[in-house]
Formats: structure tokens, sequence, C-alpha cells
């Protein structure tokens, strides 16, 4: 596999699929040439069509059908291709492939999506993201399908039909799309305490990520990995962005929705196109069933987390994207993750949201793909050969000779035959029980853990899922909706439900009666929890800037502080009231990238603002894109230029006196000191202290 500082290649499968266009006549699919493609066949030059014409009827029944029916859940997606390098052999707890060795590279794709909208929804809307990846492993294919977040609203596949009709657009009037502020989808977990939890993530800026490269990623379930001496260990997996964990803020999210619904999907695009390939190292929280009995909750519980300062998280590898796909239906929508796609070495664990998930994937992708044969589309075809007596279908690919379909037989001399200790075994756990419809006790603790992921938040991000419940079920119309789900919060945080109550205008309900008399366990904060946490490690790469400039700009300035971006990895963007030449103080001229008119202020990630003449700063928009840019609290660099930050009533400092570091001012010129305290704060999470000193100033 080519590592990511080389020239990726296809996968064969996808490669042999390729067909270039390029100096070759055209031909209908069976490979006859067209000679002319402009015109039916008629019965005389006015008369009716002829049924024979069977070009027409091929192209106007291939086009019929262009569209294959979306994913229910999660038909809004984008994906990459790259590889996953195994830092260290696993061998100890797994054979499986991509552990095998040091240093193994294993091809992978990987697509991330929306879940509640349709193919046609945006992409900063407020939601759960996929966070999906297929290993292409030289024993098979491995399916990682996870989100990324590390829980779920459910505890038991029976409901998740239920779940989704709840989220999706009301029925009767497809209404609203993408959303989950609605009366249906509170009705439905106001009626589930053990949503709670998964509440307060999706109320939390996690699901409002500021990019696909910036998101983590989670199994969600516990899985056991399982080595060759047949011993087995439970495991759950993570990956966590080198670029740090970011989000948007929410105003900011739903300007984008009007700017850019493909915000995101153009992001990945780009980033990959410029060489900044994403990256994601894999942990694995590693633990025995003695251990996961030692805790107060179940780690089948798939509304339960294990906290990294209870079990570690140890990195094993590394994913890189490095190559965008060459067609999109091709890849990214006819890609058919499944978690049942699994290799020797994983296992299964009897999580019951997952035992559901192991029938549902596989169920739904012969719905999607035409039938059983799915597997043989090039971007699900494994890289490891495949042999078995499975025959026939819609869609079949492969031509298989010989008179043998079937085993055991004596005539193909017994093949394709059975590995025996070489093939997949399933671990074999020790079961003995009744056949029984319910859910273990430790399953109806339904708020320790909603209650641990709100303690652990910064003030900041507390203030943001009172802002979001509050957004949400002003939504709902229906007041003992509202006042079922306040009363899932008082069991959370008293706080908490005082301040979503009083947004609302309503009292405190009494809290929902708990479906235990054990009494609620308390845990001690998790820093990890919060997304601060997690800066990341690249820097200022791939933040998008806008440099504000005017005419009379000096125009060293501005190439050495594009330079300067450029060379730590930055995207700056030029911007001014029109577009053409500009002309410097020198006399010289600056081309201008964008307008204020076609750019928006929610697209960058900092801006700076130079020697802003009179006409810029009297200029509705230009005070606007400065207001917006510090509103949503990210970095502004003003040399020369505070004018117009008077103009658009933007303090140098906090209401307290407190400077405000993501605010820097030169009088004059580029000041070493101030630039790098510029990038520092680019590179950074956003200055959210400024958001006090909004509601406060």
């Amino acid at each position: 596999m080519k590592r990511h500082d080389q020239t990726p290649t296809p996968l064969p499968a996808i490669q042999a699929a390729h067909v270039d266009n390029n100096n070759q006549p055209l031909t209908t699919n069976q490979g006859v040439k067209i000679a002319d493609n402009q015109h039916s066949l008629k019965i005389g030059l006015r008369g009716p069509t002829a049924l024979e014409d069977f070009i027409l009827r091929e192209k106007i029944t291939h086009f019929d059908h262009e569209r294959i029916p979306e994913r229910v859940v999660h038909a809004r997606g984008s994906a990459a291709h790259g590889y996953f390098e195994c830092y260290k052999a696993l061998t100890e707890f797994t054979m499986a492939a991509p552990f095998s060795e040091d240093g193994k590279c294993t091809p992978v794709f990987a697509r991330f999506s929306t879940v509640a909208g349709e193919r046609g929804s945006a992409d900063t809307v407020r939601d759960v993201r996929g966070f999906a990846v297929k290993f292409y492993t030289d024993e098979g294919n491995w399916d990682l399908v996870g989100n990324n977040i590390p829980v779920f609203f459910i505890q038991d596949a029976m409901k998740f039909p239920d779940l989704v009709h709840a989220v999706k657009a009301e029925p009767h009037n497809a209404i609203p799309q993408a959303s989950s502020a609605h009366d249906t989808f509170w009705d439905f977990v106001s009626l589930m305490p053990e949503s709670t939890h998964m509440l307060l993530w999706q109320m939390s800026d996690r699901a409002i990520p500021r990019s696909y490269r910036t998101m983590q990623g989670f199994g969600v379930h516990t899985f056991r990995l399982v080595n060759a001496q047949g011993q087995s260990v439970f495991c759950k997996f993570h990956w966590t962005p080198m670029a740090g964990t970011h989000s948007l803020v929410w105003d900011e999210a739903a300007k984008i929705i009007g700017v850019d619904p493909d915000f995101h999907r153009r992001d990945l695009w780009e980033a990959i196109a410029a060489e900044a390939f994403p990256e994601y190292e894999l942990g694995l929280q590693i633990f025995t069933e003695e251990t996961a009995n030692s805790f107060s909750f179940d780690v089948l519980d798939p509304t339960k987390l294990i906290p990294e300062e209870w079990v570690p998280i140890t990195p094993v590898g590394k994913m890189v994207l490095n190559r965008n796909p060459d067609n999109f239906f091709a890849e990214t929508e006819q890609v058919a993750f499944c978690t049942a796609h699994v290799v020797p070495g994983i296992d299964f664990s009897n999580d019951p949201l997952l035992q559901g998930r192991i029938h549902s994937y596989i169920d739904t992708q012969i719905s999607r793909l035409g039938g059983a044969n799915f597997h043989e589309i090039p971007i699900n075809k494994p890289l490891a050969p495949v042999h078995n007596n499975q025959r026939d279908g819609m869609h079949r690919h492969e031509i298989h000779s010989g008179r043998v379909n079937y085993e055991p037989n004596s005539l193909a001399g017994g093949c394709p035959f059975q590995t025996a200790m070489s093939g997949y075994k399933s671990y074999p756990e020790p079961i003995a029980a009744d056949k029984v419809r319910g859910s273990p006790e430790l399953f109806s603790d339904h708020y320790s853990q909603a209650r641990l992921f709100w303690q652990s938040q910064s003030p900041a991000e507390q203030t943001h899922i009172i802002s979001a419940f509050r957004f949400e079920l002003t939504r709902v119309q229906t007041l003992a909706i509202r006042m079922r789900v306040l009363s899932l919060l008082v069991n959370v945080d008293g706080q908490l439900a005082e301040s979503v109550a009083k947004g609302l205008g309503i009292a405190v309900p009494p809290p929902m009666p708990l479906a235990s008399t054990a009494p609620i366990p308390s845990y001690p904060i998790s820093p990890a929890l919060s997304l601060l946490s997690h800066p990341g490690a690249t820097g200022i790469a791939t933040r998008q800037v806008a440099i504000l400039i005017s005419n009379g700009v000096d125009h060293h300035t501005v190439a050495a502080l594009a330079e300067d971006l450029r060379n730590s990895g930055a995207v700056p963007t030029l911007i001014s009231s029109r577009l053409g030449n500009l002309k410097t103080a020198d006399g010289s001229t600056l081309d201008i990238d964008t307008t204020l008119e076609a750019s928006a202020p929610v697209l960058y990630d900092g801006m700076i603002v130079i020697q802003v003449d009179e006409l810029l700063k009297q200029n509705i928009d230009a005070i606007d894109f400065v207001r917006q840019q510090y509103r949503h609290c990210k970095p502004i660099y003003a040399i020369a230029s505070d004018s117009i930050l008077t103009a658009a009533g933007i303090p140098s400092r906090f209401s307290d006196g407190t400077v405000d570091h993501a605010m820097i001012i030169d009088q004059a010129t580029i000041q070493a000191d101030s630039l790098t305290q510029f990038k520092t704060a680019l590179a950074g999470h956003r200055s959210f202290e400024r958001e006090k000193n909004l509601l406060t100033g």
C-alpha cells in the first residue's frame, strides 16, 4: 500500500472497472456502436416512435433507474480512500489482519455522514455523524461502522425503527428536514429515559462539528478481540483526529446551511486535493470480562461509555485519507458497510443493539443495491479472493465454471473446501439462560453518565447545551412533551433543568420517576469528554483565513502575511468590496480572490484586516463580516484598522477589563509577536470567553 507521501493508487477492483472515454466511439451497453444519438427511430419524420428502437429504450430505461433508493439513515455522506498503518503488532490480543505486524498498511475507504437528513440535505445540521471505515484486509473486509458520539439513544435494536421514524420528517407534511427540533422526536425520547445520556451529547457541540477532519469516531459498542490461542478480551474503538476536535457554534452552523450546504463535503474534498491529508489515530480501550463486571454499569449497554480515566486508550495505528473518489455514485453512494463484516480476531459482544445491527445492515444493502450480490460492486469487493457456492441472483458479475455448486462434493475434489483451523471461528462464549424479553438490571440506570458528561463540559460547552435544549424545545408545540424532557433533565442536574426551563418560560417539573430503586451512581468528572481536551497537533494547517483589504493597502504587508500563512499550511483569501485589481500604496496591484458580496464570514476560521480605507470602513458588509467573526469567537488580527472595529462596535477587551487573546491589534505594521499570537489563537479552540462578554457587555 502506498504511503501518503507517495502517489495513492486505486484498489485493483476499482482500477479494473475504470472506463476512459477519450477517443472512443459511442456505443450501447452491449458495445454496439451508435450512428445517431440525436434522434429516436420514427415511422416517418413526423410519425410515432418505433417500439423496436432498442437504443432509445436502453438509454431511457437506464436513466429511469440511475438513482438507487437512498439510505434510510446516513443518506447524506462524503467519503475518501486511504490506508491504515499499525504502530505495533497486537497479536497478544487479536489475530485481526490489520494488527498482525508492526507497520502493516491496510487499504481503507472511510465514509462520513449525517444520520437524519435525506441525501439532498445540508451538512451542518445538528445531528449525529456517521464514521464508517472499510478495511480491505488480506483476510477479507472488516467494516468498523460507528458514529462521532460514543453512545446511542436506545439500548435495544427493537426500538430502532421507532427512533428513526420519530426523528425523521413528520409523515403528514414531510417537515422538518434533517432536524430533531420537532414534536415527534422529543415525544419519543421523552418517553425513553434511556435516551437521556445521548440527548446531552446531541445537544452539545459534538453534533455540529467544524469538519469531518476534526471530529472523533467511535465503534459505540463493546466488541471482542480474539487471539490465535482463542483467548478473548473486550474492546472499544476510538478514532481521534490529528487536527483536534473542533466544532461550529450554532448561529454559524445555521448560516452555513444557507451559504454552503456542502460545507463538510467541500472541506474534505479540498483538503485531500491540496494534499493536506486528514489523519486519525485509532485507539483501543482493552479490558477483561472481570474488569467489565467490576463497573457500576453494563458494558453491553450502548447508552454507556467507559471513561478514559478508568480504562486508558491505547493508540494502535493511524488512518490517512489520501485520495478522493473518482466517482461519487460508484463509490461513495454504492459503498455498503455492514457490522456483520468482520475478520478472524474481531468478534461481537451481546450488546442487544449491536446484535440487531448485524442483521439489519445486510438486509438494508440487499434492498438498496438490487440484491444479494452487492459485494461484487468494485468499491465493496474485497482484496482477499472469494470462493464459495453462492450463485446467481440479480446483478451477478462473476462467471463460475464447472458443474459443482454445492459442498460437500467429490466431483470438484471437495473444492472450495473448509479451512478448519485457519478460518473464522466465533468465540465460544458459554451461555446458559432462559429465552426472555427484557434487559439486565444495570440497564435501568439512565442518568449517571448523562450527569458525568454534563459535569465534564467546560462552562462554554454547558452554555451551548442549555441553548440547544431551549432552541429544540421551543420548536416543540406540545407543552406536555417539554415538561417530560425537563423532568428527565432534573435527574441529570438541577441547574441544567432550571436554565432550560427559564428559557421556555415554564416551571421546573418534578423529576421523572427512576426505573430502579438503586441510587444514581456518582462519578468524578472526565476531562477527556470535553472537546477542549483535544486541540490537535497540526497547527493552522488548512485553516481558512480571510484577509480584508482596500485601496491604498501596503503591498508588502499583504504579501508577507499571505506567504507566512501559506508556509504554515493555512489558506489565505484576499477579500475586498469588488473583484479585479486593487491598487496598493506603492502603485502596484493585488488580485482580489472574492468579494464581500460573494463570500461569507462563516466560511473562515479567522480574519485579518489591513489598513481599511474610509469607504470600506462604512461598508455594511465589511462591518457585518467583522461582527460575525467576533460573535463566532474567531481570532481577529487588525493592522492599522482599529477604526473598523470601532465602527462594528467590537471591544479589544472583555467587559471586566481582561484581555481577549484572540483579538490582536497593531497600530501601524505587523509585529512578529502579534502574528504569532494570531496563529496560536487560530490553531486552538475559539475565544469562548466572548460569549459571556456578548451577554453582559
